[in-house]
């Protein structure tokens, strides 16, 4: 009897082992399609997001409209929504007419999953509220109605020096006092960026004056105007003399740059646009802020071809002397430089005017762009291969690839001092160069027209 209750019991134990070994396996099941379900799912989620935000980059966050003319818009993304008119008494004034454009004052529906077609008979101002589907709030979009622009492509390289508006910091750093100390006088006092504007109220105009007036400090604290991301503050530093018995506050500073490019746009009035994108500080990477500067003739004296992995380079020889002014700078932006053109650089340029192409206007497909690598400006082959409206980098609108048999076996395709090489399609000068691919130096990246063009067109709204 003993012996069957002990079979009876292994039996049961046995049993009690399968059904756990099954349950285990079951949990773990449960489990894995529990991981798996959610993996799933924020694979899903993902992929909503990013589609959701490929619409969202699709669609600029300003149009510009040319007056009197129809605007094409083919996105054929599923957002929904309403234009209205922007009501300011100006636009009214500014036009002397009245506006018989086919966007009402009051509102319009609008369909992007579909072909729209605008057009203003006035100058005026319009905006575009957004819905995803239709539903959800999704973006709004500024539409502004500016005249027809003519300008002449340039495509000629310059030499372009910037003087700086007061003297940029470069670095804090250290160094040994007279004393055999390691002093920073400046340190959390000053950073990189910052601008000098004066010292104890004397303003500074370069980086020798800046010296001077530390020097003379001897030894007595100073007070320093800054000026740091748009706003302007003073601090006080105590200079301290250095091992050779200078003076000095422990910073590296600069005053000017200078560069070689290429001048893309020039206007009826003597205005020009160049680079395609601002000068950017060695050190800091920021976009100098500049009081002013000239426009010099460059002569390329060699050209060094770009290749995988390695940018080619176009190398200028440029002579700071007043006969070789081509003109003045006025501002150096994200978007690019900009000045006027002197009478005598202004009535040699022969090319003719044409008109600019928007940002809806650019399309994926040949185009041409104008620079002169070997002499003369020639117009070379290219492709557009895509159109980001809405880039959060201005500098990158548009995707571009040399296919010019010749340009290539000049240069290998796109090198440094190309940037501002105008891009022309259909007859439009719609974007200009401002970037090569380091492993691939047949592609890069232009700028769109407009946004070099922005200070010009909000001029002529007025």
């Amino acid at each position: 009897m003993v012996e069957i209750s002990k079979k009876a019991w292994k039996q049961n134990s046995g049993e009690k082992d399968v059904k756990s070994l099954k349950k285990g396996k079951q949990d773990r099941w449960r489990a894995y399609r529990k991981s798996l379900r959610m993996a799933l799912l924020i694979s899903c989620m993902t992929l909503a997001g990013l589609g959701i935000w490929s619409v969202y980059e699709r669609i600029p966050r300003s149009i510009k409209l040319k007056v009197g003319e129809e605007q094409v818009l083919r996105m054929g993304l599923p957002v929904e929504g309403e234009i209205r008119k922007i009501e300011t008494g100006e636009e009214a004034v500014a036009a002397g007419e009245q506006d018989p454009s086919n966007i009402p004052a009051g509102s319009i529906h609008i369909d992007l999953s579909d072909t729209v077609t605008m057009r203003a008979d006035a100058l005026s101002s319009y905006r575009m509220d957004l819905k995803l589907f239709g539903i959800i709030p999704f973006k709004q979009v500024d539409i502004e109605v500016i005249r027809e622009k003519l300008v002449t492509p340039v495509g000629v390289p310059v030499g372009i020096y910037l003087k700086t508006d007061g003297i940029l910091v470069v670095g804090v750093g250290d160094f040994i006092s007279l004393s055999g100390r390691e002093v920073s006088p400046a340190k959390y006092l000053l950073k990189s960026g910052d601008y000098i504007l004066s010292v104890d109220g004397k303003a500074v105009e370069d980086k020798a004056g800046f010296t001077r007036m530390i020097e003379e400090s001897g030894g007595y604290p100073v007070v320093l105007s800054i000026r740091r991301d748009g706003e302007e503050f003073t601090v006080e530093v105590q200079p301290v003399q250095n091992q050779s018995g200078s003076y000095k506050v422990g910073i590296w500073v600069r005053d000017n740059a200078q560069g070689v490019g290429t001048l893309t746009f020039v206007d009826s009035e003597g205005n020009f646009g160049a680079l395609g994108h601002g000068i950017n500080d060695v050190d800091t990477s920021i976009v100098m802020e500049v009081k002013g500067g000239t426009l010099y003739g460059t002569d390329i004296i060699a050209i060094k071809k770009g290749r995988r992995g390695e940018p080619g380079e176009m190398t200028g020889m440029i002579e700071y002397e007043d006969s070789n002014i081509l003109g003045v700078i006025d501002d150096n932006t994200a978007q690019g430089v900009f000045g006027t053109c002197d009478e005598a650089f202004f009535s040699r340029i022969t090319g003719e005017p044409i008109p600019i192409g928007l940002k809806q206007e650019v399309e994926t497909g040949p185009a041409q762009i104008l620079c002169a690598v070997d002499g003369e400006p020639r117009y070379y082959d290219i492709v557009i291969k895509e159109c980001h409206l809405d880039h959060g980098n201005v500098n990158r609108g548009i995707e571009l690839q040399v296919t010019d048999p010749e340009l290539i076996a000049l240069t290998g395709g796109i090198i440094q001092g190309m940037s501002g090489a105008p891009i022309i399609q259909n007859g439009k000068l719609v974007g200009a160069v401002t970037h090569v691919l380091v492993n691939d130096s047949t592609s890069g990246y232009g700028i769109f027209i407009e946004e070099m063009l922005e200070t010009e067109t909000e001029k002529s709204v007025g």
